[in-house]
């Protein structure tokens, strides 16, 4: 098993990071899903999506 963990070590430690920046990004959508703010910074006046994006 040590031997395995030894061999692998970049690779584990990559796929670690990895996953703590998706896990990171994940969060953060959510956070400013529920807080109404959007992805775009667009103004909505143009959008198509203008009357589901930011509900009150």
């Amino acid at each position: 098993m040590i031997a395995w963990l030894s061999a692998n070590l970049g690779t584990i430690i990559v796929a670690v990071i990895l996953i703590a920046v998706v896990g990171l990004i994940i969060y953060k959508m959510i956070k400013d899903k529920k807080e109404g703010r959007s992805s775009c910074s667009h103004g909505c006046q143009n959008c198509a999506m203008k009357g589901t994006c930011h509900r009150k």
